[in-house]
C-alpha cells in the first residue's frame, strides 16, 4: 500500500492527541453497527465524493478495494450519487477512483 500523503503525516505528527481522538471516533462508529468493512468504505466513498474531496475519494477507493470491493462496486457506489450530488461531481469522483483502480495514484 502506498504511503500516506505528506500533509496527512504532518498533521498526524503535529496534533497527536487530536489525531488519536479522530481515529477513535472512526473505529467507534464502525463498531456501532452491523455493516461490514466493504459496505462501510463504499458509504464513506460516496460521502467523500459528495464533498468533492479528491484525497478522500482516493483513500476510500483504496480501502474499499482492500476490503473486497470490485471496481464495478466502486463505480456503482459513485454513480448512485448522481441524482443527489450531480453528474459533474460524480464524473470527477469517478476519475479519482479510476486513479486508484488503474494504479495511477
Amino acid at each position: 500500500m502506498p504511503g500516506y500523503p505528506k500533509q496527512y503525516e504532518t498533521i498526524r505528527k503535529r496534533f497527536k492527541t487530536y489525531f488519536k481522538a479522530a481515529e477513535s471516533l472512526g473505529k467507534a462508529a464502525k463498531a456501532s453497527g452491523p455493516l461490514d468493512e466493504k459496505t462501510a468504505q463504499l458509504i464513506q466513498l460516496a460521502a467523500a465524493a459528495a464533498i468533492r474531496s479528491q484525497g478522500s475519494v482516493h483513500s476510500h477507493t483504496r480501502r474499499a478495494v482492500e476490503a473486497g470491493a470490485t471496481p464495478e462496486e466502486v463505480y456503482h457506489a459513485l454513480i448512485l450519487c448522481a441524482s443527489t450530488i450531480g453528474f459533474p461531481t460524480v464524473s470527477a469522483a469517478l476519475s479519482w477512483a479510476e486513479d486508484v483502480i488503474q494504479g495511477r495514484k
